[in-house]
């Protein structure tokens, strides 16, 4: 099974992406509607609103008056919280019975309007965002809910902003065009990413290769590896003593192939074997060894028996995963070859050549092997000269910078 996060701002055209990706074979869990129904007449959810906030809030019928709540607790944040606290763990309940009968095969998409406020995004493998621009949500709003321009856009302001949803998505649908649009790209989204990402998971199989040519810089990938670092750290809890963005793509500015290296500090190596099942929760597969298409120090080199290796099942972020005691030399040399590289302008200019040499070989023919080598050595020195040491392991600290 897969599980995608969906979210995105009121008027943004959410549902309507939901109902495609049904049609196109996922199974729905709607935030929305569980709400509804955990506050139907006759149940203890309704009970304990009305001995809450009183016996008005209810219609002639006796259901919940949704409009008449919503105008209470829209504007106090007190009110809110004690609402949240009625309605939420009835929701979870509800949410972990509906995602526990899915089938075994299902990519399940739990569309979750505050997923960004609520800070679910780690939860879950993959989050799509659907976005329209806020001129024509207020449109939206104002046509098919009868709300009033004012009212659109103080429940808009209400919610997460355009850059706190972008920091969460691994998937941007603008919707701000024509149903078409969204919805062609909702069916390219299906074939080409979320089928092949739910089957690799449940075969336990990796993607294709990524390829190992060099591309140019992407500002993208310190937000990619943040997201992927939060899954981690929210599937391994306690065990992750340290996450930290290695290789290549974790030097500003340095050309690299479009994979990300991700090391997770464990304890030990015993640590690292009761982790497989709670990484695939996280959206990684357990692979033999890692790949070689980095410098020294980033992946194992042969016959390093301290390195547990994955790569994300997703075929659209290639990421590797390797797992490591914090005080293996594995380690430490991932940590103190990328802040080398980071400090010394002259290691990355190598770097850049030796890979651009080999055609794509990933730093594996001979002059690529030689320099890696004699790379060992200098970052080694490096270390010596500068008084470097590898930051004290902390309970879930993530580390971007090595310091």
């Amino acid at each position: 099974m897969l599980r995608i996060g969906l979210t995105g701002g009121i008027g943004a055209g959410k549902s309507m992406v939901a109902q495609r990706l049904v049609e196109l074979g996922a199974t729905l869990v709607d935030a929305d509607v569980i709400a509804r129904e955990v506050v139907q007449p006759g149940s203890p959810g309704l009970a304990s609103v009305v001995a809450t906030f009183g016996d008005g809030l209810l219609d002639e019928n006796g259901a919940l008056n949704r409009p008449k709540l919503a105008s209470i607790v829209f504007g106090d944040p007190d009110a809110r919280r004690r609402l949240n606290g009625i309605v939420h763990p009835l929701v979870g309940q509800r949410t972990t019975e509906l995602v526990a009968a899915a089938a075994e095969d299902s990519v399940l998409v739990q569309d979750i309007p505050l997923l960004v406020e609520g800070s679910l995004a780690p939860a879950f493998p993959l989050v799509v965002v659907v976005h329209a621009a806020e001129q024509e949500r207020v449109r939206r709003l104002i046509a098919d809910r009868g709300m009033t321009a004012e009212d659109a856009r103080a429940r808009i302001a209400a919610q997460a902003d355009e850059a706190a949803r972008r920091a969460a998505a691994d998937v941007w649908l603008d919707n701000s065009g024509t149903p078409d649009t969204v919805l062609a790209e909702v069916d390219r989204l299906w074939h080409e990413r979320l089928r092949p990402f739910e089957a690799n998971l449940r075969l336990d199989r990796p993607p294709p290769p990524a390829p190992s040519r060099l591309v140019e810089p992407d500002a993208g990938w310190p937000a990619q590896y943040a997201r992927l670092a939060a899954r981690i750290r929210h599937a391994v809890g306690d065990a992750a003593m340290a996450v930290a963005h290695i290789g290549p793509t974790s030097v500003p500015g340095l050309p690299a192939a479009d994979l990300l290296h991700i090391q997770l500090g464990v304890a030990s190596l015993e640590a690292a074997e009761e982790l497989r099942q709670a990484l695939r929760a996280a959206g990684f597969v357990r692979v033999a060894e890692a790949s070689r298409d980095s410098v020294p120090g980033f992946v194992p080199d042969p016959g390093d028996g301290a390195t547990r290796a994955y790569v994300s099942a997703d075929p659209g972020r290639p990421a590797e995963l390797l797992v490591r005691p914090v005080d293996s030399a594995e380690y430490r040399n991932a940590l103190l070859q990328r802040d080398w590289l980071r400090a010394e302008p002259k290691a990355r200019k190598d770097y850049v050549a030796t890979m651009r040499r080999d055609g794509g070989a990933g730093g594996q023919d001979t002059a690529g092997q030689a320099w890696r080598a004699g790379a060992r050595i200098e970052a080694d020195r490096w270390a010596r000269h500068t008084g470097w040491r590898i930051p004290e392991p902390g309970p879930a600290r993530t580390s971007s910078s090595g310091l």
